[in-house]
């Protein structure tokens, strides 16, 4: 009987915390039921702070060129020597050249060892462009540590890689918060004005959605100087692809302001003297905000993309900024990319951050409608 008043209790409170909980509660909590989506929301967050601790994490600086080392295969960290548990160490390594094929090719020296160092003092760089250190997550010393292998200059792959992901992840936010708010005006614009903007505005946005947007972005890239320095180029690659992307938001708020216009809660705030504006922000966008979010986690994965495959092709980002993109461009050499498979290294990020914020955005679409089963 006890336990019988007890689960009725436990019930009733349950109960009561729902009915009592706002919006953003409710969407919260059933957010975190959905694993994969909260899985999802925390390797982001690992990303986003890799991108902005990444001159901490790269043991090398991007540009920093290894002569010897070009095109060195990933370094294994061993943790046993001579059947023994030991420190974390790499081992050296020694080049030749295959004189049939005439490739250099490296092997393993297990006569040098070279512990792993943490909070290694190495090259000195600016931490944000502001704090001057030399302090880096690992190194060793005498040696050489390539994680993820080096490129066709000898340049470290993982460092580049931490340093590439600052511009492909950050553009995506750059460029769908000018998307997002082109489309949520000029949408608002649409539907709460109606008439004669309302056709110009909707006009403007059946002729940008007919366009195929790869050709469209390549020809937009393709018009900035290749002598423009890297912020430039990187904020008008930004602009490029908002250009496209306000469009399909823009038709889905003017939707939504031409069905809940005429509302009675409209009405009743016309008849309590607000003003248009106060309508607008106050009342009617945040009942489709949850909706606007959703799409704004889903519009990020077409931003990353559309830099990566534009810098992939040369029209994008150029080097010597750093991208995954622009990290791809050796890919495009077939016998390259079949000799040294690690140079496909970037493309694996590119697919993770994509995959993590599709995952996402379908558990923000479910947590969007908490009372749904």
């Amino acid at each position: 009987m006890e336990e019988i008043e007890t689960f009725e209790k436990e019930e009733s409170t349950l109960e009561e915390r729902i009915y009592l909980a706002s919006q953003w509660q409710l969407m919260w909590w059933k957010f975190r039921k959905h694993k994969l989506a909260y899985l999802s929301l925390w390797v982001l967050i690992v990303l986003y702070i890799i991108s902005l601790f990444c001159e901490f994490l790269s043991p090398y600086l991007p540009d920093k060129r290894f002569s010897e080392y070009v095109f060195a295969p990933p370094t294994r960290i061993s943790i046993f020597y001579k059947g023994r548990l030991t420190k974390p160490f790499v081992y050296g390594l020694k080049s030749s050249i295959n004189m049939t094929t005439f490739l250099r090719e490296y092997a393993i020296d297990e006569n040098k060892i070279y512990p792993i160092r943490f909070f290694y003092r190495g090259d000195r760089y600016k931490l944000w462009g502001f704090f001057e250190t030399n302090i880096h997550l690992l190194g060793v010393d005498d040696g050489n540590i390539f994680l993820f292998g080096t490129d066709n200059l000898g340049r470290d792959i993982f460092s580049r890689v931490l340093y590439g992901a600052r511009i492909s992840l950050t553009i995506g936010l750059v460029g769908i918060s000018v998307s997002f708010l082109l489309g949520i005006l000029l949408g608002g614009i649409a539907g709460y004005v109606g008439g004669i903007l309302d056709e110009i505005i909707m006009r403007t946005v059946d002729f940008l959605i007919s366009i195929p947007t790869i050709p469209l972005w390549m020809a937009l890239s393709a018009a900035l100087p290749r002598n423009w320095p890297i912020v430039k180029t990187y904020f008008a690659i930004t602009i490029i692809l908002s250009l496209v992307g306000w469009a399909g938001l823009a038709r889905v708020v003017r939707g939504k302001f031409l069905s809940l216009r005429e509302g009675d809660f409209v009405m009743a705030a016309r008849l309590a003297g607000c003003s248009e504006l106060r309508i607008i922000f106050k009342h009617l966008l945040p009942s489709f905000l949850s909706y606007m979010i959703v799409s704004l986690t889903l519009s990020i994965p077409n931003m990353i993309l559309g830099e990566t495959a534009l810098s992939f092709l040369g029209l994008g980002m150029q080097p010597p900024a750093i991208s995954w993109g622009v990290l791809l461009q050796h890919a495009q050499d077939l016998n390259a990319l079949a000799n040294y498979p690690w140079i496909l290294i970037p493309c694996f990020f590119v697919l993770l951050s994509v995959l993590m914020f599709n995952f996402l955005g379908d558990g923000l679409r479910d947590a969007a409608d908490p009372y749904s089963r």
